[in-house]
């Protein structure tokens, strides 16, 4: 089955870390961008972060720069997120997903992991 499965959310307080994993199946990852989003509750989903192909470039919102990095493991088929320093406003349902290489648009999705931040 072709599905992404992510993991690693939680309650942290302020200024802490979680790592967010993406694990995929069905599929590798060398002709696909991976992404991370997130929706808070009420709000529209929002890019995170984002690593290409191969694993060769990230990408990032403003709002996590410089406390998120986006990485990944093929033999591991995972891509993770490690958030530091987080925020009350980082608390959300993330989500990675799957852009093939050249489509533009994002076609697979995971089901989602809750991370809250207390303040």
């Amino acid at each position: 089955e072709v599905q992404l499965v992510e993991s690693g959310g939680g309650l942290v307080q302020a200024g802490g870390s979680l790592r967010l994993s993406c694990v995929a199946s069905g599929f590798t990852f060398d002709d696909h961008v991976i992404g991370w989003f997130r929706q808070a509750s009420g709000k529209e989903r929002e890019f995170v972060a984002g690593i290409t192909r191969h694993f060769v470039g990230t990408s990032y919102a403003d709002s996590v720069k410089g406390r998120f990095t986006v990485s990944g493991d093929h033999a591991k088929k995972t891509v993770y997120l490690q958030m530091n320093s987080l925020k009350p406003e980082d608390t959300a349902v993330y989500y990675c997903a799957r852009q093939p290489y050249g489509m533009g648009r994002y076609d697979l999705w995971g089901q989602g992991t809750q991370v809250t931040v207390s303040s």
